[in-house]
């Protein structure tokens, strides 16, 4: 054999062997799975709060406002009551002291009775009060999905619910949003 012989050998050979790898490498890549199975799919949720202000129609009842602070009407019509009173018991000097301590307790007393009557002289009004309730809800976060890829079984987070499938790229499941299709 001659050279030029052994090198169109080599030079064939060679070339077998980059062809053969190629094909392999490209037959590994047609045989990976396009999608793994999905096994299991599980909602994650969080707990959200949001405040909002409630109100409500209350009766409320409040002293009447008072006109005669000092209570005098009171005290003048007691005193005058007293004083009739005493006026009737006793008779000489003793009359006139009677009439003085008459007029003087029907005084207080006329006095306490028109206190009491305004204490229980109440006027009733309707005011709203409102106040912050806090109201709970669920919002889904993402789904832990469960698949089996070539007979093992792993776990990815998704934003999305996933179908009966996820994809496989490059050996990985694809974990992103399918685009929607515009039909």
């Amino acid at each position: 054999m001659d050279k030029s012989m052994m090198k169109g050998v080599a030079i064939g050979g060679l070339a077998m062997v980059v062809l053969g790898a190629g094909a392999v490498g490209g037959y590994k890549t047609f045989t990976q799975p396009t999608f793994a199975d999905v096994v299991a799919v599980k909602e994650v949720t969080q707990t959200v709060v949001t405040p909002r202000e409630q109100c409500e129609n209350v009766a409320v009842q409040r002293q009447a406002p008072v006109k005669d602070q000092n209570r005098i009407a009171g005290t003048v019509i007691g005193g005058v009551a007293g004083g009739l009173l005493g006026s009737t018991i006793g008779g000489g000097s003793g009359k006139t002291l009677a009439t003085v301590a008459g007029a003087a307790a029907g005084g207080y007393a006329g006095n306490q009775v028109q206190k009491n009557m305004q204490q229980k002289d109440t006027v009733t009004t309707t005011e709203q009060r409102c106040r912050t309730v806090n109201e709970k809800s669920q919002k889904v976060m993402g789904y832990d999905v469960t698949y089996r890829l070539e007979g093992k079984d792993g776990t990815v987070r998704t934003s999305f619910k996933p179908g009966a499938t996820l994809p496989v790229k490059d050996g990985q499941v694809v974990t992103t949003p399918p685009a929607e299709s515009k039909s």
